[in-house]
């Protein structure tokens, strides 16, 4: 099969979500100029850069958590673990800006050290970010299409003690979710360590 996503690809669900998988899932929680904390789930998200350590998440639409982390200049973003995944998405419902899902989801706040925005209290780690910079996507016209993107350098890092074995933050105990596809998440996989050439 082959097909040019400016024609549709005749299948009754889009699969383009699916082959670019899996995707890990940036919980982001801001905090409006009223004081009402926002937290919302984006799978387009990831690492950008490591020196300094960067993040980016986009949305599709202008929602609420680029509103906010536009206007504020910080966000956080919060790792989500197995143990969180029903109350991630939860929180992934369009409720009205001045009510927190904090709360509609049963989450606890936790204060950040550096930025305003509150973290998840039972995460197993989250990444205070200041943001430097947000743009609207284009297409390959030059045309706006939606979509945001947001772009933070973290400048506080928490971790669950109980995460770390041996100096290493231990993703079979953090156990990340990560977005696959139309209504799928990916629970935690079998971890194998590849050295690369050279390495011993």
């Amino acid at each position: 099969m082959f097909y040019e996503p400016a024609n549709a690809h005749g299948l009754p669900y889009n699969p383009f979500k699916a082959i670019v998988a899996p995707r890990p899932i940036g919980w982001i929680s801001t905090l409006a100029p009223d004081g009402t904390p926002n937290l919302a789930p984006y799978s387009f998200y990831n690492a950008i850069a490591d020196t300094p350590p960067m993040v980016m998440f986009s949305s599709s639409g202008r929602k609420d958590s680029v509103d906010i982390a536009e206007t504020t200049g910080e966000f956080a973003c919060n790792f989500v673990g197995e143990a969180l995944m029903k109350a991630m998405n939860q929180t992934s419902f369009a409720y009205e800006r001045s009510i927190s899902e904090f709360g509609k989801a049963g989450i606890e706040e936790a204060d950040c050290r550096i930025i305003k925005a509150p973290r998840v209290a039972a995460a197993p780690a989250a990444l205070e970010c200041v943001v430097t910079d947000v743009m609207e996507l284009k297409d390959r016209n030059g045309q706006p299409v939606g979509n945001w993107v947001v772009i933070g350098e973290v400048v506080g890092v928490h971790i669950d003690d109980a995460m770390l074995t041996d100096g290493r933050f231990d993703l079979n105990k953090a156990r990340p979710v990560t977005r696959l596809g139309y209504r799928d998440f990916g629970l935690t996989p079998p971890i194998v360590e590849l050295l690369r050439p050279g390495e011993d």
